[in-house]
């Protein structure tokens, strides 16, 4: 979770809080859902509201997109990310936008509906003003009103987003095309008017919270009637009647008769060939019937998830969030199978959809689990496209945008991304393939001429079993250096070698998995038994930085209160360091400030939570809002008291409102999102790459779940909690298919052949899953 503010600080936070009590109005999308229902009457569509996390650096669009489309057609107002709901004016309507990513990134080609002569070529000052009065977005469209009199419509396909624009009468009605400003920045453009219907356009950027390797996007709009006018521009200089042009291009109608225009605009990352090829194949289809068919899309793919129960805002915010997880990653190949590969040369996909758009350092946690749970076919096409990028590019990626790698983040991601593949039956096939990349990858560092950084510290945490701490090391490649979070980055590789011992034996590799398995146990070389935690070591292999667990130095965005439950391989192991159940217990309680929780859920996790310990650098309390901190709940599952696990997990999901400021930090393409679904459900990913589901009290008394037959047998998934509530939310008992069961756990073997999972709930806990035995095992 790489944020625009290092550190928001108490004033956002303090934002968070008063949002809390004082809600903005709902959005015409709120409102319109309010009379939506999950279990009967209605459309699942209309209980999503796309404006939830656009402010207060949720980061979220609510452009048009369909699930897991190459294009998400969106507005920008001017925030970095794209959209802010408490901005005013619209700079342009773009392609490109990532749920919740914390740096600029995408924006490509803003277009905008104008009238009169064109005299400004800068989107911030040609921007329209526009009011959320007359703004409304769905699954698959977005309206808004400008105040210059035009009405902006836009819908999306997988590859090409439609726009419909009513104009005033006029005979100067305007549509700007604006290749040489995005959200990142850009390295060259072209811009074509082929006929009197047509645009094209060349745009390379770069970028990523730093400079990053460029990449070219090629864009083809197909009008449907003819223009009057056309122009071009290069920097400020407009030439009217010009066809080509270097930074923007405008085309003009007479909308004094006929006051509508639609336009289809392709996208390809291969070429201009590809853009046309994806034009011909997903455009030619009037606006309504493309927006149409989008909220079926997002209408079918809703509907595997079915809940009874809770309030309309509970169920806005949970059908949000499941929206919200479908968004990424991103199809790259183009309609005829070809795409760019990291190796920047020109492959086609058969037989699998090829992918883009790894923030693998957040999904790897939870947004993974949920598609191969939920989306099992794409998932495996996901995973394959990652095994791809090593056989193409030589090696796997941490980051990845587009067809490039951005090494933004620390760590093995990749790692428990492929091994959870892996583990949910997704890489038939490609088990041996995946394999080798990922023995390549943990057991080596990139050459000095790969793009990537893969584990970059791995030279000196084979040798000494850590990543050194070296503050200010320069960089190799742009990127976040693991040396700059040595202490995380070790957890991270411990974690990982976990995981891929646990492939690794299952492929018979035995040596190999000995190995891993020994290497998986190096969380305990930076264990500081003078303060009992996690501690970052130098080069010398010496402690360093203060000894104050909430101030320490070479975690990765948070302190070693926040890293120290980051070893799900191995829970029991970290237990041992601390001191036994009582001394973990005490110290969780004290993290979560239980006692304060119990009292005031909703009052704790806005100001203890997130009001409290905000700067990652001097905290001492969970953070909600970030990635080193999602597992943590789950850790009393393994301390007997799994009780409390649904105590501070129910605290958290207070933080999801259905309000623009609605989102618990950013989006991170799915991954909070997929935290809110998951844990509403009951069913969490405690030990990440892994087939391990740990449970909690679900918050609907019913969620039915329409499972993919090739992975899940039985087809689907019933979870019941009868009268669970905000006071009743304690786990009495469990049963699956009907035979008690007392594990805090279910296997995903368990979850394939299941029909019925159910919970007697209570206001008071019990001795449900309270014995070591309950507990999730450790890998090795």
């Amino acid at each position: 979770m790489r944020w625009t503010r290092r550190v928001r600080g108490a004033v956002v936070a303090l934002a968070v809080v008063v949002a809390a009590f004082v809600a903005p109005a709902p959005s015409p999308a709120a409102a319109a859902a309010a009379t939506a229902t999950a279990d009967g009457g209605g459309q699942l569509t209309d209980l999503v509201n796309p404006f939830i996390g656009t402010e207060n650096e949720g980061n979220t669009y609510p452009g048009a997109a369909v699930p897991f489309g190459m294009v998400q057609f969106s507005p920008d107002t001017g925030h970095n990310t794209g959209y802010d709901y408490s901005h005013n004016r619209i700079r342009g309507f773009s392609l490109v936008h990532l749920s919740g990513v914390g740096c600029g990134l995408g924006g490509d080609l803003p277009v905008l509906p104008t009238t009169g002569d064109v005299t400004e070529t800068d989107y911030a000052r040609y921007a329209a003003e526009f009011s959320h009065d007359a703004e409304k977005a769905s699954p698959g469209y977005y309206k808004a009103a400008l105040k210059t009199g035009i009405t902006a419509e836009l819908t999306a396909t997988e590859r090409t987003g439609v726009q419909r624009y009513t104009f005033p009468a006029t005979d100067k009605a305007n549509v700007l095309l604006n290749a040489g400003q995005s959200l990142h920045r850009t390295v060259s453009t072209k811009v074509e008017v082929l006929d009197n219907r047509t645009v094209r356009t060349a745009i390379t950027g770069s970028g990523f919270c730093q400079d990053t390797e460029p990449y070219t996007v090629y864009t083809i709009t197909r009008f449907d009637r003819p223009f009057t006018a056309h122009g071009t521009w290069n920097g400020s200089t407009v030439t009217d009647g010009s066809r080509t042009g270097r930074d923007g291009a405008y085309v003009r109608f007479d909308t004094t008769r006929d006051r509508t225009v639609e336009a289809t605009t392709a996208l390809s990352y291969v070429d201009a060939r590809g853009a046309a090829v994806n034009l011909r194949a997903e455009g030619g289809r009037s606006f309504d019937r493309v927006r149409d068919a989008a909220r079926r899309a997002w209408e079918d793919r809703l509907d595997d998830v079915r809940v009874q129960g809770g309030g309309d805002t509970l169920r806005r915010t949970f059908y949000s969030s499941l929206y919200r997880s479908f968004l990424a990653p991103n199809i790259g190949s183009d309609a005829d199978g070809r795409y760019t590969g990291w190796d920047q040369r020109i492959h086609r996909a058969r037989g699998f959809t090829y992918y883009q758009n790894w923030s693998l350092w957040d999904t790897y946690r939870t947004q993974s689990q949920l598609l191969s749970l939920l989306a099992p076919r794409e998932a495996r096409d996901m995973a394959i496209s990652v095994i791809r990028i090593d056989e193409e590019s030589g090696w796997l990626p941490k980051w990845g945008y587009g067809t490039v790698e951005t090494n933004i983040m620390t760590g093995d991601p990749v790692t428990p991304y492929l091994t959870n593949a892996y583990q949910q039956g997704l890489l038939k096939g490609y088990e041996e393939r995946a394999y080798r990349a990922l023995k390549k990858n943990a057991d080596g560092v990139p050459p000095a001429d790969s793009p990537a950084v893969g584990r970059e510290a791995n030279a000196e945490y084979l040798a000494g079993g850590f990543a050194p701490y070296v503050k200010g090391r320069p960089h190799a490649k742009p990127g976040d250096s693991d040396y700059d979070h040595g202490a995380s980055a070790t957890l991270e590789y411990a974690l990982s070698d976990a995981m891929l011992a646990a492939m690794a034996r299952d492929l018979g590799h035995t040596a190999d998995a000995a190995r891993y398995a020994a290497r998986a146990q190096n969380y305990r070389k930076i264990h500081d038994p003078s303060t009992g935690f996690f501690r970052a070591r130098d080069a010398s292999g010496a402690f360093t930085g203060p000894a104050d667990p909430a101030r320490s130095e070479g975690f990765h965005e948070g302190t070693s209160w926040q890293y120290q439950w980051l070893v799900p391989q191995d829970l029991p192991g970290m237990v041992g360091l601390i001191g036994g159940r009582q001394a973990v217990n005490d110290r969780l309680d004290s993290f979560f400030a239980y006692d304060e929780l119990v009292r005031d859920p909703a009052r704790t996790a806005r100001e203890v939570w997130v009001n409290g310990p905000y700067d990652y650098y001097n905290a001492d309390k969970y953070n909600p809002q970030n990635e080193p901190d999602l597992i943590a709940p789950y850790t009393y599952l393994s301390t007997g008291q799994p009780w409390k696990t649904t105590d501070v997990v129910h605290a958290a999901l207070t933080l999801f409102t259905d309000a623009p400021t609605g989102m618990t930090g950013n989006d991170d393409l799915g991954t909070m999102s997929a935290w809110n679904v998951l844990s509403s459900i009951g069913i969490f990913p405690v030990q990440p790459g892994y087939d391990t589901w740990g449970l909690s009290t679900p918050v609907f008394e019913r969620v039915d779940l329409r499972l993919d037959r090739r992975y899940y047998p039985r087809g689907k998934l019933t979870v019941t909690a009868p009268g669970t509530s905000d006071d009743r939310r304690y786990i009495r008992s469990a049963r699956v298919d009907g035979a008690p069961y007392g594990r805090t756990y279910l296997t995903t073997d368990t979850l394939r052949h299941l029909r019925s999972l159910d919970f007697t709930v209570g206001t008071a806990p019990s001795a449900w899953g309270t014995s070591p035995e309950d507990a999730p095992p450790p890998l090795n």
